[in-house]
C-alpha cells in the first residue's frame, strides 16, 4: 500500500429546508472519499528555513576555514547542502533543520527516501526557491487594504514529482498505522 493510495473518509452534513416538530433545521450526511493528505499547512516557510539552516553550517566552513569570498562560499554552501541533506534523508529521514522543524522526509511507502530519490528530491528544491509572484486584490468589502504583489516560495515541486512528503514527526505513527490496516485489508 502506498500513501498516494490511501483515502480519508469524511461525513459532510448539509442542511435542507425542512425542520422536524422541535423546530431544528434537518441536515442530510453525505460520505466521501478524498485523498489522504499527510503533510499539513503552512509548511513552506518552514522548509526555507530549515534549508537556509542546513546551508549555514558549509557557508561559514567556507567562509572561515577556507577563507573564500561571502558569495562563493554562499554558491559551494548549495551543492554541499543538497548531497548531505540526502544523505541525511536516507539515514535519518532528516537533516539538520528539518530535525530543529520536528519534519521528516518519507516516500510514496512510508520509509524514509532511498539516496537515488532523496539525491533528485534535493537537486529539484533549487526549483523551488524560484519566487511565485501573485496580485492580491482585496474584497470590495476591505476598504483598508491596499492591492499588493505577494511572493510565495512554491515548495511542493520536488516532492510532487519524487512522491514524497514531508510530515510532522507526530504524525509518522497515525501514517505507518494507516498503511498497516490498508495492507492487512488487501491481504483478506
Amino acid at each position: 500500500m502506498k500513501i498516494s493510495e490511501l483515502k480519508d473518509r469524511r461525513i459532510i452534513r448539509r442542511a435542507t429546508r425542512q425542520f422536524d416538530q422541535m423546530g431544528y433545521r434537518i441536515y442530510n450526511s453525505f460520505e466521501y472519499d478524498f485523498p489522504y493528505n499527510p503533510t499539513y499547512k503552512g509548511n513552506e516557510r518552514e522548509r526555507l528555513f530549515a534549508k537556509l539552516i542546513d546551508m549555514l553550517p558549509f557557508f561559514l566552513i567556507y567562509l572561515l576555514l577556507f577563507g573564500k569570498m561571502a558569495v562563493l562560499s554562499f554558491l559551494y554552501s548549495i551543492p554541499s547542502a543538497i548531497i548531505f541533506g540526502a544523505l541525511c534523508e536516507v539515514f535519518w529521514g532528516a537533516t539538520l533543520g528539518k530535525s530543529i522543524f520536528k519534519i521528516k522526509v518519507l516516500d510514496d511507502f512510508g520509509n524514509y527516501p532511498n539516496l537515488l530519490l532523496s539525491l533528485k528530491r534535493n537537486f529539484l528544491c533549487l526549483a523551488n526557491f524560484w519566487p511565485v509572484f501573485t496580485d492580491y486584490i482585496p474584497p470590495t468589502t476591505h476598504t483598508w487594504e491596499k492591492e499588493t504583489t505577494l511572493m510565495n516560495f512554491s515548495m511542493h515541486m520536488n516532492n510532487t514529482i519524487c512522491k514524497t512528503y514531508i510530515v510532522k514527526e507526530n504524525k509518522i505513527e497515525e501514517i505507518k498505522k494507516l498503511l498497516y490496516q490498508e495492507k492487512t485489508k488487501a491481504a483478506q
